[in-house]
């Protein structure tokens, strides 16, 4: 009988079934379970959020029995996952990332790594998203995330943490041994400063264009904040929930809506 103290886990990302986040994930989940699916998006997927797929079918390739890339997004891959490739025995843990680069602050919303994480919260499943943040893409510190991981991961399953919440955890850009600490963190604002729009033009002059965002950490503030934590050199864990509207903030709001519907 196995020592190890999760039964079943699926993993998946947002950066594709063959980015090498994938692997330090793959090897995290190693650590922690004899059971490890991988369930990803065949394709670059960052940027998708929650989003699922509605207008078009589901494609997936099997490379192994527990190796599967989908050509979808990472919370197409949860619910497949869940629903059809593992639906005699779903997973008792569902991993995300790890994201090549940090998912902080104003970017949380927008990250297919989270969404999934997300995703697997609606289901009532256990879920941890992870990211390593980098200063040089080419110097991505897998090696941080690879060995900081497990003990992390194994001492939140072994103990437990509130099941409301998913939980978003980025490591800093720096080696594990430098490390100062971890920090429970709320989501910072203020890092996404602006939109680009850049249009372009096909070979028959018509318009198309690219979305992109100018980041600027820079002007997210708060010593609680996930963006704060990294600063210090720690790892931030940000729980994150379905955040209803705060109660009986509401009713003057209300009143003067219902006012205005009389007349209408």
């Amino acid at each position: 009988m196995s020592s190890k103290p999760v039964e079943r886990i699926l993993i998946t990302n947002d950066d594709g079934y063959r980015a090498e986040g994938l692997k330090v994930m793959e090897q995290i989940a190693n650590e922690l379970s004899d059971d490890v699916w991988v369930i990803a998006p065949e394709h670059d997927q960052s940027g998708t959020s929650h989003s699922i797929s509605l207008h078009q079918p589901l494609r997936v390739y099997s490379w192994s029995e527990r190796h599967h890339s989908v050509a979808g997004t990472p919370s197409d891959c949860v619910l497949l996952g869940v629903e059809q490739l593992m639906k005699d025995r779903p997973p008792s843990l569902i991993l995300s990332g790890v994201n090549c680069g940090g998912n902080v602050a104003d970017a949380v919303p927008y990250s297919g790594t989270v969404g999934a994480a997300m995703t697997a919260l609606l289901l009532g499943l256990p879920a941890i998203a992870l990211s390593q943040t980098f200063r040089n893409r080419d110097q991505v510190r897998w090696d941080t995330a690879a060995r900081l991981g497990p003990p992390l991961v194994r001492d939140l399953v072994t103990n437990g943490w509130p099941t409301e919440v998913c939980l978003n955890i980025n490591f800093p850009d720096e080696p594990a041994d430098a490390i100062e600490g971890l920090q429970i963190t709320r989501q910072g604002r203020g890092s996404i400063s602006g939109v680009q729009v850049e249009e372009r033009f096909d070979t028959r002059g018509l318009p198309y264009y690219w979305l992109g965002f100018s980041r600027s950490p820079e002007q997210v503030t708060g010593e609680d904040t996930d963006v704060a934590a990294l600063r210090s050199r720690c790892v931030s864990v940000n729980p994150l929930r379905f955040e209803r509207a705060p109660e009986g903030e509401w009713q003057a709001l209300a009143d003067r809506l219902s006012a205005c519907l009389k007349g209408a």
